[in-house]
């Protein structure tokens, strides 16, 4: 009871954000419909009750969990689906609405979903004192982070003092979690897409002084600074990581945590199950490619046409993306759900940078962040989840297969077991699911 009483306030302080939202795109009258009425008084108390319900629910589901944005957010985008798109049509007498059309047109009510995700998230974890390691020498490091890699991606100075922004904001939100590369690759990516909610679909034209300009015209002209953002974010997140790493390696007398991951071994195995679940990732993912054509493309970056030759490039590459996988997210699965929430994970993020940045940088143009290439290269982000899915799945099986030699079968089973329930503890199943939803999100942005 105390957790849901503590998720209903949380749920009113996100439904009065949301409110605002309904008030500006004239949608409280729908929802006073419920009760057979098209008042915009009764719509907005209607509304605040809904949201106090839903967010007790909140707060009872995530009792337990230490980190709680990305929770919210992925609760958000779960009520958009539920609320406006089934349930609403259903109490009104009209079929569910899962269509691109309707949903497109809700593109507001998606993001104002969206804010009292967030909404909920923050004021919750701030009644219920959740702790966060923070220090002051994180946030200059996480803000020298983003002006690093700002200058990466292109941008001038303009992007350079945002960078510095994204990362002292990531510093603020999040602490340290201190949870690998990989992990902090996609929370990084996550947050990059929030960062792109806040910044470039509402704050930006508010600035400009056009309003909160959320309609689906807007929103889809703002999806251009989208994989920007999203590169932006997952590299500050992963530079802060390492820097972190590097400064507590320099200065921390205590060895043992690194004289732990040493013994440990598997390193080079490690390597090798990369190499193989790449392979196996690949070979699904050429399917895709085949069917819309896309393998002279990729050959055309050794000078070549021959889909054979883009074959070849294909699986090469797809194998040098496992290594990097067993790189960032070595013994980071601990069974299959794990494995393949954090391979889609990979695979979007690496099609945000692979297929609508370097590639077509390495063939001489420009990065593919409009709109319109974003629609077009949706086959490849199918192609590239399924990529993903793969290779998190057979990585892990080979991981689970090679313990660490100094553990115990019926030690390593017990490891395994205690590491996935931190990991369920933590934000990692919220950033899968967040991150699904986005590359799911895209025709709808993006049409």
């Amino acid at each position: 009871m105390r957790n849901a009483g503590f998720g209903a306030l949380a749920g009113l302080a996100g439904g009065l954000v949301f409110g605002e939202v309904m008030v500006l795109i004239g949608y409280l009258p729908t929802v006073a419909a419920i009760v057979r009425t098209d008042s915009s008084v009764v719509g907005f108390a209607v509304h605040l009750l809904i949201a106090a319900i839903i967010g007790s629910v909140f707060g009872v589901l995530v009792a337990h969990q230490r980190e709680l944005l990305f929770w919210g957010l992925a609760y958000g985008v779960l009520w958009w689906f539920l609320g406006p798109l089934t349930l609403l049509p259903l109490l009104l007498g009209r079929p569910v609405a899962w269509d691109v059309a309707t949903a497109q047109a809700l593109v507001p009510s998606l993001l104002g979903h969206l804010a009292y995700g967030a909404v909920t998230a923050g004021v919750l974890a701030l009644v219920s004192r959740r702790e966060r390691r923070f220090t002051p020498g994180l946030l200059v490091r996480a803000a020298a982070s983003g002006l690093l890699v700002a200058p990466v991606l292109g941008s001038g100075l303009h992007g350079m003092l945002v960078g510095a922004l994204v990362g002292a904001c990531y510093a603020v939100i999040f602490g340290d979690p201190r949870e690998g590369g990989g992990p902090a690759l996609i929370r990084g990516a996550a947050f990059g897409f929030v960062w792109w909610v806040l910044a470039a679909a509402t704050i930006s034209p508010l600035l400009a002084g056009r309003g909160l300009e959320w309609t689906p015209a807007a929103v889809r002209t703002a999806v251009a600074s989208l994989p920007g953002d999203v590169l932006l974010g997952a590299g500050t997140a992963l530079l802060t990581g390492w820097l972190g790493g590097l400064s507590r390696a320099v200065f921390s007398d205590d060895i043992r945590h690194s004289l732990e991951g040493r013994l440990a071994g598997g390193r080079v195995i490690s390597v090798w199950h990369g190499v193989v679940a790449g392979l196996a990732g690949g070979l699904i993912f050429t399917g895709v490619m085949v069917a819309v054509g896309y393998l002279p493309v990729v050959a055309a970056l050794v000078g070549s046409e021959s889909a054979a030759v883009g074959l070849v490039i294909h699986l090469l590459i797809s194998q040098l993306v496992g290594v990097t996988y067993a790189v960032f997210f070595r013994r980071r699965s601990f069974d299959a759900a794990s494995g393949i929430g954090w391979g889609v994970s990979y695979g979007f993020l690496w099609w945000v940078l692979g297929n609508l940045t370097l590639l077509p940088v390495l063939l001489g143009a420009e990065p593919r962040w409009s709109a319109a290439a974003l629609a077009v290269s949706f086959p490849s982000l199918v192609g590239h989840l399924a990529y993903g899915a793969v290779l998190g799945l057979v990585y892990q099986r080979l991981e689970e297969r090679v313990g660490p030699w100094h553990l115990t079968r019926s030690e390593a089973t017990a490891a395994r077991a205690a590491a996935r329930r931190e990991q369920t503890l933590g934000a990692a199943p919220a950033l899968w699911s967040l991150i699904t939803c986005v590359a799911l999100l895209i025709p709808i942005l993006v049409s």
